[in-house]
C-alpha cells in the first residue's frame, strides 16, 4: 500500500471516530433517558425534549456547517466542531435541571452537526474512485451502528455504577483523541465556489418553523390539540416555513437549495431517507423506556440488547455497498427498507412477558435492513450534484434526517399518549367486574392500564411498519446518475 493510499485510511478512520462520538452520544443518552427522568422527577413528554431539542438544533446547524466547511475550510470547522462538542458534554454532565440539561445538550448538537457534512465532503474528495468511495463511504456509515455497540458496553455499565452524568464526561478522552488525528491527518480543502455570505436569516426562519412543529407535536396531548397554544405552534410552523421558503429561493447562497428538490430522485431520495430515520429514531427511543418500565431491565441489561442491533447494521451496511454499480441503487434502498419494516412489525409480540430474545430478534431484522441501503442513500445522493456542491446536499441529506428523527420521537410519543388513553377507554367499556371490592378494582385498574400501554406501543410498531413500506415503495423511484450510465453502457453493449 502507497503512502498515498495509507494517508486515504487513516483519513477515513479519522472522521470515523468523530461521527462514532457523535452517534456514541445519542446512543447513550437514550439508556440514561429513564434514570434522568427519574432524577429530575420529569414524564416521559419532557424527557423527550432532551433527545428532541439535540435533534433539532442539530438539523438547523447542519446545513450552516456545511456551507462554512465548504467556504471556509472542512479542517477548521471540523475541528471547531469537535472543541465546542467537548464542552458541551462537560456542561451536560452537570446539569441540575431538566432546562439546563436540554440547553447544555443543543450546545452539544451545535457541535455535533459540524461532524456530518464536512465529513462526507472529505471523503469525497478523498476518495475519487466511484467504486472506492463507495466502499469508504459504505464503512463510514458503519460508524453510525458502531456507536450502538459500544454506546452499551460503555454506557450501561458507566451508568449503573457511576449514574447517567458519567456518559457526557466520557465523551472527553474520545474527542481529545479524535482532534489530534484530525490535525495530524486531515488535509485542509474549501469547495471551488467560495462565497462571502451566509444565509443566516433563512437559518433562524428553518429552525423557528422546525421548532414550533415540534413543540405542537409534543404537547398537543397535552395541552389539547385544539387549544390556542397548539393551533398557534402549528400556524406559526407553516408562516415561518414559508418565510424560510421565500428567503431561501432568493438568496444566493441559501442553506437548502431548492434546485435539488426539482431533481425528482433527489427528492425520492430524501423522502425515503426521511422515513426510515424517523422510525428508526422513534424505535430507538421508546424501546429503552419499553424494557425499563415492562421488562425491568437495568440500563446495562437494555444497553446489551443494541449490540445485535449494531453487528447487523455494521454487517448490512458493509454488504450493501459493495452492491454499489453492480445492482441499481433504487433496487437495494427498496428491498433493505421493506426488510427493516418487517423488522420493526415484529416488534408487535411485545409484552411484559417478553424475553430479551423478544426483542433482539425484531431489533436484527430492522438493523440488517437499514444497514443495507445505508451507503446507496448517501452515494445516490453525492452522484445527483457537482462536486462542488457535496458539502451543502450532504448537509440537506443530514438536515432531513435529523427533522426526521425529531418528528418520529414527537409523532411517536403523541401517538403512544393518545393511545393509551383511547385504549384505557376502550378496555373499560368492554370490561365486566362482579366483585367491586377496593382490592379487585385496584387490581383491575392496574391491569386495564397495563394493557392499555402495551396494546399502544404495538400501534406504534404497526404505524412505523406501514411507513416504512411506503418508504420502500418510494424507493423505487429513485435513479442516481451511476444507474442511468450503467442503463446507457447496456444500450450500446446491446
Amino acid at each position: 500500500m502507497s503512502g498515498n493510499d495509507r494517508l486515504k485510511w487513516m483519513i477515513l478512520l479519522t472522521v470515523i471516530i468523530g461521527t462514532f462520538l457523535g452517534r456514541l452520544d445519542q446512543t447513550v443518552v437514550s439508556l440514561a433517558v429513564p434514570k434522568i427522568m427519574d432524577d429530575f422527577s420529569i414524564t416521559t413528554s419532557d424527557a423527550g425534549w432532551i433527545s428532541t431539542a439535540y435533534i433539532l438544533a442539530n438539523a438547523v446547524f447542519v446545513p450552516i456547517w456545511g456551507k462554512l466547511g465548504d467556504t471556509r475550510g472542512r479542517k477548521l470547522v471540523y475541528l471547531w466542531g469537535f472543541i465546542i462538542f467537548i464542552v458541551g458534554s462537560i456542561l451536560a454532565g452537570f446539569a441540575w435541571d431538566i432546562g439546563s440539561m436540554i440547553f447544555f445538550r443543543i450546545i452539544q448538537a451545535v457541535a455535533s452537526s459540524a461532524d456530518y457534512p464536512t465529513a462526507m465532503a472529505i471523503l469525497t474528495i478523498t476518495f475519487t474512485d466511484r467504486k472506492e468511495r463507495g466502499r469508504a463511504l459504505g464503512i463510514w456509515s458503519s460508524a453510525f451502528a458502531a456507536s450502538a455497540v459500544f454506546g452499551p458496553l460503555i454506557g450501561g455499565p458507566l451508568i449503573d455504577n457511576f449514574g447517567w452524568r458519567s456518559v457526557f464526561l466520557i465523551n472527553l478522552p474520545i474527542g481529545i483523541i479524535g482532534i489530534i488525528m484530525a490535525l495530524n491527518y486531515i488535509p485542509e480543502s474549501v469547495s471551488d465556489r467560495r462565497s462571502e455570505t451566509f444565509d443566516w436569516y433563512g437559518a433562524i426562519s428553518l429552525g423557528t418553523a422546525l421548532a414550533l412543529l415540534v413543540l405542537g407535536l409534543d404537547r398537543g396531548y397535552d395541552w389539547g390539540w385544539t387549544s390556542l397554544p397548539i393551533i398557534t405552534s402549528f400556524l406559526g410552523s407553516v408562516i415561518f416555513f414559508y418565510v424560510f421558503y421565500l428567503i431561501d429561493s432568493r438568496h444566493p447562497e441559501p442553506v437548502i437549495d431548492f434546485r435539488y428538490l426539482r431533481i425528482p430522485s433527489f427528492f425520492h431520495s430524501l423522502g425515503n431517507n426521511f422515513m426510515v430515520f424517523m422510525c428508526m429514531m422513534g424505535v430507538i427511543f421508546l424501546i429503552p423506556i419499553f424494557d425499563q418500565t415492562f421488562l425491568g431491565y437495568t440500563a446495562t441489561e437494555t444497553g446489551l440488547q443494541f449490540i445485535p442491533f449494531a453487528c447487523f447494521m455494521i454487517m448490512g451496511a458493509l454488504f450493501g455497498s459493495s452492491f454499489i454499480g453492480k445492482v441499481k441503487a433504487r433496487y437495494v434502498i427498496a428491498s433493505s427498507t421493506f426488510l427493516a419494516a418487517v423488522g420493526v412489525y415484529l416488534f408487535v409480540g411485545l409484552d411484559p412477558r417478553s424475553s430479551t430474545w423478544d426483542v433482539i430478534i425484531p431489533f436484527s431484522v430492522m438493523a440488517l435492513g437499514m444497514g443495507l441501503g445505508m451507503a446507496q442513500r448517501t452515494v445516490t445522493i453525492t452522484s445527483l450534484v457537482p462536486p462542488e456542491e457535496i458539502g451543502s446536499a450532504s448537509a440537506v441529506l443530514a438536515l432531513v434526517r435529523n427533522i426526521a428523527g425529531a418528528f418520529g420521537i414527537a409523532l411517536f410519543t403523541t401517538i403512544l399518549n393518545n393511545s393509551i388513553e383511547d385504549n384505557v377507554i376502550a378496555l373499560s367499556t368492554y370490561s365486566s367486574i362482579y366483585l367491586h371490592t377496593s382490592p379487585v378494582m385496584k387490581t383491575v385498574t392496574g391491569l386495564i392500564i397495563l394493557d392499555a400501554q402495551i396494546l399502544s406501543y404495538h400501534t406504534i410498531f404497526v404505524v412505523a411498519a406501514v411507513i416504512l413500506v411506503g418508504a420502500s415503495a418510494l424507493a423505487l423511484l429513485i435513479e442516481s446518475k451511476d444507474d442511468r450510465k450503467e442503463e446507457q453502457k447496456e444500450i450500446v453493449e446491446m
